[in-house]
């Protein structure tokens, strides 16, 4: 690929960055003006003000990039115990995972809906 095709690639994805940024500060504007001078009083914004708002939701609750405050560092999160917590479990005998099954029973009981069922066909379900 040549270098005029990165180039033109790339003004395109700038566009359409500044296209999505410039409609969400305007979708926000207009929710804003249109809802809450109406029912809490406030006053009405501007662009920039909707961006600037915009911006400010963002670092309070969205985090940025992938591994930040989202769904997906908490997925990564999860991950890394549960490998964590195996690997724990694979350093114990038979006897002491099944005492350590029988105490977090103890300590982590739910509604019954949550519990898991036993997969041995000898024993009942817990439910």
């Amino acid at each position: 690929m040549n270098r005029s095709f990165w180039l033109l690639r790339g003004l395109k994805i700038t566009f359409f960055i500044l296209l999505f940024v410039a409609l969400a500060g305007y979708v926000t504007m207009h929710l804003w003006n249109w809802l809450l001078p109406a029912l809490f009083n406030l006053p009405l914004i501007g662009f920039w003000q909707a961006l600037g708002l915009l911006v400010l939701s963002r670092i309070l609750f969205g985090g940025w990039g992938r591994g930040g405050k989202g769904h997906k560092g908490w997925a990564r999160h999860r991950r890394q115990w549960k490998h964590k917590m195996e690997s724990r479990m694979a350093g114990l005998t038979p006897e002491e995972q099944e005492k350590f099954r029988q105490k977090m029973e103890g300590v982590c009981t739910g509604p019954a809906w949550m519990r898991r069922r036993s997969t041995e066909p000898d024993q009942p379900a817990s439910v």
